[in-house]
């Protein structure tokens, strides 16, 4: 199913360069601008939007914000964060925020529609740049460990092993399906059944969690 996808950025020529590398291809139906998250948002209630390439520097209401508020409105849209800010704060407030990938802006566009597409199809993707702060933050910071999880037994079959190391990886649910040779709602219940073990609320966050604690 093709998806519809919403470009936030407030720099004129970067969002012409975004829309011209996402025209035409063939996952994507419709695409939306907008220069602000006051737009963003406008655009978002009176629109179906699948996917959401968010800009951080945004005037007034700024990229986490942004991300925070529509997420509040919707917890299934997937949003992909489009910086050029790799400061640790900023990368973790936007994880918080419930961003599902954080890109560089210096990525490849073939790499950026990749990532999209990966993130549209269920998996968590953050700039390998960046993954040294996120990994490191999610060990020193509250927000992100608790104390007992060490010492915790998670009861993963081997089968939820082998899908949670995938999932750390940035695969999606069907590259899971197709790389195991199991069928797509197999690797979506074994999925579930993964964040419900680990007490995590989405993949990005099992990811983190199955690192950090070295569980796969």
């Amino acid at each position: 199913m093709k998806k519809n996808i919403l470009i936030v950025e407030d720099h004129e020529l970067t969002r012409f360069g975004l829309r011209t590398t996402f025209e035409g291809v063939d996952y994507i139906e419709k695409i939306y601008e907008a220069d602000s998250a006051e737009t963003a948002i406008e655009i978002f209630n009176n629109n179906k939007i699948d996917i959401i390439i968010m800009d951080l520097g945004l005037p007034n209401m700024n990229g986490i914000e942004a991300t925070q508020k529509i997420r509040s409105l919707d917890k299934d849209v997937k949003i992909v964060i489009l910086t050029s800010h790799n400061d640790e704060k900023e990368v973790l407030n936007s994880l918080k925020a419930g961003a599902n990938a954080y890109c560089s802006k210096e990525i490849n566009p073939q790499r950026l529609i990749q990532v999209v597409q990966s993130v549209a199809d269920g998996a968590a993707w953050f700039d390998p740049s960046i993954a040294h702060i996120v990994l490191q933050a999610s060990t020193n910071s509250p927000s992100f460990e608790d104390a007992e999880d060490n010492r915790k037994n998670y009861d993963l079959t081997s089968r939820e092993a082998q899908i949670l190391k995938l999932m750390t990886e940035g695969y999606s649910n069907m590259e899971i399906a197709q790389i195991l040779v199991i069928s797509i709602n197999t690797t979506k219940a074994h999925v579930a059944n993964i964040l419900q073990k680990l007490e995590v609320d989405d993949r990005l966050q099992a990811a983190l969690k199955a690192l950090k604690n070295k569980i796969v």
